[in-house]
């Protein structure tokens, strides 16, 4: 049961951990991702972790703390070994401020640290500093940080990732980063159609990302929607943009992908400035540059 000296967190023993992902070319190029937490109280609008098919019926209510997380990593990982890299933050921010308490993302980092594994973490926080010490250690592998920017203003921000850090403070964390020698970049998804795709936001976070010391920026110019998230979605756009819900359902309909109407266009400008810039912004070129180090060795055990 929910805790009532910590309302919003459940704490729960998972069965397993690691998932294996369809091929090290996609998603930054990790090999496994795993997630510590379950739900995340970032409360970000547009999350998809909202739709039904994932079956958190509490996503915003309440954090599922896999307590055992660190137990189940070190067995999974026995038998790997560089340069397999393991990725956090597809369902839940590996960095949501549940970890303050409970510390399991640091736990993942110190077996990752001891097994000689690679490590990319996706998040929203500028909690991740805390862990340059361990990040530093694993660079000889491979250590990357992705922070999610959609928009460089904070009034927005606050609007669409209301528990966030504001991206000032994602953009400091990632100039604290690149500076200890962690590779670090921008993962600029989902962009909302109506709200922030134009070119000048692409732009700012282009320019924002390159003067932290980040070295891509990987887009992509629209959102999911489905079932009970598209619901929440469309409450908060009445709520905050009036109109632009209709605008979504007469452009969009019920599909998934609501990919924005310019988005041919933006993907065009965007990697114009990128060039310019001197960062990547397709994700192939992305995963290959942080690809980790290390004899690709095969093993009977490899799960």
């Amino acid at each position: 049961m929910v805790s009532p000296q910590h309302p919003g967190v459940r704490e729960v023993e998972a069965k397993g951990l690691l998932i294996r992902t369809n091929g090290t070319g996609e998603w930054f190029g990790g090999d496994y991702t795993f997630n510590v937490y379950r739900g995340c109280q970032h409360r970000c609008v547009y999350c998809d972790s909202r739709s039904e098919c994932y079956g958190i019926d509490d996503f915003d209510s309440v954090v599922h703390v896999k307590i055992n997380a660190p137990e189940l990593l070190e067995r999974q990982t026995a038998r790997k070994h560089a340069p397999t890299t393991l990725s956090a933050g597809a369902m839940s921010d590996p960095y949501t401020p549940v970890e303050l308490r409970y510390g399991l993302t640091r736990k993942a980092l110190e077996i990752a640290v001891r097994r000689g594994l690679g490590i990319n973490l996706q998040t929203k926080s500028d909690l991740v500093v805390r862990d340059i010490d361990l990040l530093q250690r694993l660079v000889p592998v491979r250590a990357s940080v992705v922070f999610t920017i959609t928009t460089v203003d904070d009034e927005l921000a606050a609007k669409i990732e209301p528990h966030a850090p504001p991206p000032s403070r994602r953009l400091a964390a990632m100039s604290e980063l690149a500076a200890a020698g962690i590779k670090t970049g921008t993962a600029m998804m989902p962009v909302l159609p109506f709200i922030n795709d134009t070119d000048e936001n692409a732009a700012a976070v282009a320019r924002a990302t390159a003067a932290a010391g980040g070295s891509f920026v990987v887009p992509w110019f629209g959102v999911t929607l489905r079932d009970r998230q598209r619901e929440h979605f469309y409450r908060e756009l009445d709520r905050m943009f009036p109109g632009v819900s209709g605008k979504y359902m007469a452009a969009f309909g019920g599909g998934y992908e609501c990919e924005s109407p310019g988005a041919a266009a933006l993907y065009e400008a965007l990697g114009r400035v990128c060039d310019r810039l001197g960062i990547l912004h397709r994700m192939r070129d992305v995963a290959r540059s942080l690809q980790a180090k290390g004899p690709r060795q095969i093993s009977l055990f490899d799960e």
